[in-house]
């Protein structure tokens, strides 16, 4: 099968599998919030909070299950960086101009709204996040009436999100580093980049060496979940015609369904649950929820759109083919869906309970005005559309 060919194949597979998937998230999430407000809500906390082998469950959740979330993000960049939509500067040049926008601006709104409270600083990188299986899941809703090229922006565009999500989350929120535990981590590192460099084929050798890695970060004070990414990294993924067979694929098309329906609506489930009796409709109004809410439903947009339009006049790339100036807004404005990372990173900058709650709901109330902002404007953008194309010329 030509390169080309199996890629688009590939990037297909990987869109229809993370819409769909993002339809299951919207509903775990919304169940999560519904049994936290409900007569199950103490069963719900104690459930999250029983201790198995030395964490509790929401801890495996989240530090366990999001390991092999991160793992396949890892694959994804990876595949995309080298063989897919990313694998040349001209293809990653528009996507990766919009992400930088689209992190840049939310965090500086948040941290504007921020300014005179340096308590709530460590969460400006909450709403610098897009849910690339919420987005989409949203976006498939309309089908055939937008362009598969914006299907393609989208998804690049988060995918490179994804990767600046990463590496803050390894730059801003380490804490309490141990030396011993970091010089394992980095012992098992160079063992996965060898065995990689050897041409070792076989699974096993990786798996092992990933485990060590996952248990040394998790005492390291670097979050453990990045060791997901580390191990992706040195999954090989060969050049060759048979590539498509090779150990980085198979484990994408192996992870891919279990995070879609498993992984992540797990953590949807156990991290969406914010009671709203006991948060109050006043902390909406509260500065670290403001700069949250503002800064993914204003800054993703307006951080997105303006690169764009500065990348599209200085000749550095153009729309995505067939797509509409309104189309693409519609789009910066679905980037907003922070939920997943936006989550995450909120779990990593507050550890106490209040304001956790806080930006659970906020996270919640931003990637919902995104989801349905971003819904009307490609609605009526598509209708509008449809109407030209049948009126007489």
């Amino acid at each position: 099968m030509p390169q080309s060919r199996r890629s688009r194949t590939t990037f297909r597979r990987f869109i229809e599998s993370e819409t769909s998937g993002g339809l299951v998230l919207m509903a775990s999430a919304a169940l999560g919030l519904a049994v936290a407000n409900s007569p199950l809500a103490g069963t719900y906390a104690e459930v999250l909070h029983t201790p198995i082998a030395g964490l509790d469950v929401l801890h495996w959740i989240n530090d366990g299950l999001m390991a092999i979330f991160f793992l396949l993000v890892g694959l994804e960049i990876k595949r995309e960086m080298m063989e897919g939509q990313l694998d040349t500067w001209r293809r990653r040049a528009l996507p990766l101009v919009a992400a930088f926008g689209g992190m840049l601006v939310p965090a500086l709104v948040f941290m504007a709204v921020n300014l005179d409270h340096p308590e709530n600083w460590r969460g400006w990188a909450i709403p610098t996040a897009t849910d690339i299986a919420f987005a989409l899941g949203v976006l498939a809703l309309f089908g055939s009436r937008v362009p598969n090229s914006l299907k393609v922006f989208l998804t690049s565009l988060a995918i490179i999100d994804d990767l600046g999500a990463i590496l803050v989350i390894a730059t801003f929120y380490a804490k309490d580093l141990s030396l011993v535990a970091l010089a394992v981590a980095a012992l098992a590192a160079g063992g996965l980049f060898g065995l990689n460099r050897s041409g070792v084929s076989k699974l096993a050798p990786y798996l092992l060496l990933g485990l060590v890695l996952w248990v040394s970060m998790l005492f390291s004070g670097i979050h453990a979940t990045l060791a997901g990414v580390i191990l992706a990294m040195a999954i090989p993924l060969n050049d060759e015609v048979d590539s498509s067979h090779s150990l980085l694929h198979g484990m994408e098309r192996a992870l891919s369904p279990w995070v879609a329906f498993i992984v992540l609506p797990v953590f949807g489930f156990a991290n969406a649950g914010v009671s709203l009796g006991a948060t109050g409709h006043a902390s909406l109004l509260s500065p670290l929820s403001l700069g949250i809410i503002l800064g993914l439903f204003f800054g993703k947009q307006g951080g997105i759109l303006v690169s764009v339009y500065i990348a599209k006049k200085a000749g550095l790339a153009s729309l995505p083919m067939g797509a509409s100036w309104r189309q693409v807004y519609g789009v910066a404005i679905l980037c907003g869906i922070g939920f997943t990372m936006s989550l995450f990173i909120g779990l990593l900058a507050f550890s106490d309970p209040e304001m956790e709650a806080v930006t659970k709901l906020a996270v919640l109330v931003g990637s919902l005005l995104s989801a349905l902002a971003g819904t009307v404007v490609l609605l009526t953008g598509s209708s509008s559309a449809r109407q030209s194309s049948h009126a007489p010329s």
